[in-house]
């Protein structure tokens, strides 16, 4: 659940920040603290014609996008990049402002780190141990929509999700 309050917090500041960025001057970076950022999310929650409305309401309501799928090892075996097909037929079934996907991949292999061997010299762990050099990278991939949409959503791609996931042949894509 905190990755989709990241998602419409960053959603949020988007709206918020000057040109939709964090300042690079370094006095005006340092004056945008968090209580700056909450009371703005207060104020464009209260708001409906402010910048930010539907972003900064869902988080201080509570009102958060619900999570309608997540990485699944028998869609994976069919199509790595499952999640971007539910993603992308949903925003094309419910609206792109209605979907939100959140991937993450965690970068290198296996955690390397010194081991002191019998013969008192230091090794990467990856060399001393044949399993932590085969642990699998963490991946994760999930796809939110509107609580009001979930039900529906949620039908629509069990109904659907063979078709979606089924990788495109060459010429199609």
């Amino acid at each position: 659940m905190r990755r989709i309050y990241d998602i419409h917090l960053k959603d949020f500041l988007k709206s918020w920040l000057p040109e939709g960025y964090y300042p690079t001057a370094v006095e005006d970076h340092l004056r945008i603290t968090d209580n700056e950022v909450t009371a703005a999310l207060l104020a464009a929650a209260r708001d409906a014609n402010c910048s930010g409305n539907e972003s900064a309401r869902r988080i201080i309501s509570r009102e958060h996008y619900r999570c309608i799928y997540q990485r699944n090892p028998d869609d994976i075996a069919r199509n790595p990049e499952a999640a971007i097909a539910i993603y992308d037929s949903l925003c094309h079934q419910f609206g792109s402002e209605n979907v939100r996907i959140d991937q993450y991949k965690q970068k290198g292999g296996g955690p390397d780190f010194p081991v002191l061997a019998k013969d008192r010299r230091i090794v990467s762990s990856l060399t001393m141990s044949e399993t932590l050099s085969k642990l699998p990278v963490p991946a994760a991939d999930y796809v939110y929509v509107p609580l009001e949409k979930r039900d529906e959503a949620m039908q629509w791609i069990e109904q659907n999700r063979k078709v979606i996931i089924e990788p495109k042949k060459e010429e199609e894509q």
